[in-house]
């Protein structure tokens, strides 16, 4: 049996009429930047998520990184974020000129652990950026606690949990502002490049449609130093279609996920825990294994892909050498990065499948 890590296939074939139908659409209308495709999806999205705002835009990086020009960080400014998840989320950090500040994950969620928060604060810091890594919300209260107490702001890196939940609240509409991406192997993906950035602040949404069109509020006439940034129009209308069923993959998702951890709970690898106070997307189904090379290496001779989110955490890359962090200050993060392991997981995953992918971890571990 050959599985697929990610179905997008199958995805497309169910969808295929109505894709074919809105890019063709888009193609005879010669519009392909901005336009009613985009107008109509920035719309679902505010709606779906229940933000006042929704403004997408060219990827998930691009969205964190309009949220921090938005709230104008700048060198001598420090944000704080985890080291364990993708490096977009440090990197625009970096890129806005402000300083990243690591703060360890718990254990349980592998999201930042907003008991260590306060103690990294000081008069240099601007904002939060915690990380709804693999699906699941942070511990959202908590960080945004934190935040009203020290008057800084709280940006939702919502970039693989968009259709998840905390407290009946969605993600992306958590805090100050929520980002998320649509890169195609997304909970809800587009077929290239995209994002969106969420806000319920009127002053701060429109400061963001303009950042990502050139900081241009009329034409030819530019406030700020902004950037291309904007969502083209065939993205828009591939992610309107994937919409209309998007509740239904997200409780597919839910399904396989709940059915794997019950599954894999007395098999010798550690499952995912989803806090009780909220939902995951699973954008990845990411397990615990100590022999993970070992194991990895017998699941792909059986057909079976695997991946590894994330095997070096941030504070450890040649790239932020500069913040002078060394091996064993984030020492949660630095042994779940060893034992980590991501399982094939999409809405389309059979119960066929996902037996033998169970069957195949038990026979090995």
């Amino acid at each position: 049996m050959n599985i697929p890590f990610i179905d997008l296939k199958t995805q497309y074939e169910l969808y295929k009429d109505e894709i074919n139908q809105e890019v063709l659409g888009v193609l005879q209308s010669t519009q392909f930047i901005l336009g009613p495709q985009v107008s109509k999806l920035e719309k679902s999205l505010a709606d779906y998520t229940g933000s006042k705002h929704a403004i997408v835009c060219s990827s998930g990086t691009d969205s964190l990184l309009l949220a921090l020009m938005a709230l104008d960080i700048k060198s001598g400014d420090e944000v704080i974020t985890t080291p364990f998840t993708f490096i977009a989320t440090a990197e625009v950090i970096a890129l806005a000129g402000a300083t990243t500040v690591f703060v360890d994950i718990d254990e349980e969620t592998y999201n930042i652990d907003p008991k260590l928060i306060e103690e990294k604060i000081t008069s240099k810091t601007k904002a939060i950026i915690p990380v709804s890594l693999y699906g699941q919300p942070s511990n959202m209260d908590e960080i945004n606690l934190i935040a009203k107490k020290y008057g800084i702001a709280v940006i939702e890196d919502g970039c693989q949990s968009f259709g998840a939940s905390y407290k009946n609240q969605k993600s992306c509409n958590l805090s100050d502002i929520g980002c998320t991406s649509f890169f195609p192997s997304k909970p809800l993906g587009c077929y290239g490049d995209g994002g969106a950035v969420f806000t319920n602040n009127d002053v701060l949404a429109k400061k963001i449609r303009t950042l990502a069109n050139h900081g241009q509020e009329e034409r030819y006439k530019h406030k700020y130093i902004g950037i291309n940034g904007r969502l083209d129009a065939v993205q828009a209308a591939v992610l309107n279609v994937k919409m209309r069923h998007f509740e239904k993959e997200v409780a597919k998702r839910e399904e396989i996920g709940i059915r794997y951890n019950e599954l894999l709970k007395d098999s010798g690898v550690t499952p995912p825990l989803v806090k009780s106070d909220r939902t995951s997307v699973f954008a990845q189904y990411s397990i615990r294994v100590r022999n993970r090379d070992d194991l990895a290496s017998k699941l792909n001779l059986s057909g079976i892909p695997t991946a590894v989110h994330y095997p070096i955490s941030l504070h450890q890359q040649e790239a932020f050498a500069n913040l002078g962090y060394k091996s064993g200050d984030f020492p949660i993060s630095e042994k779940v990065s060893n034992e980590i392991m991501s399982l094939p997981m999409s809405p389309f995953l059979t119960k066929d499948q996902q037996d033998y992918i169970i069957d195949t971890i038990k026979e090995n571990v």
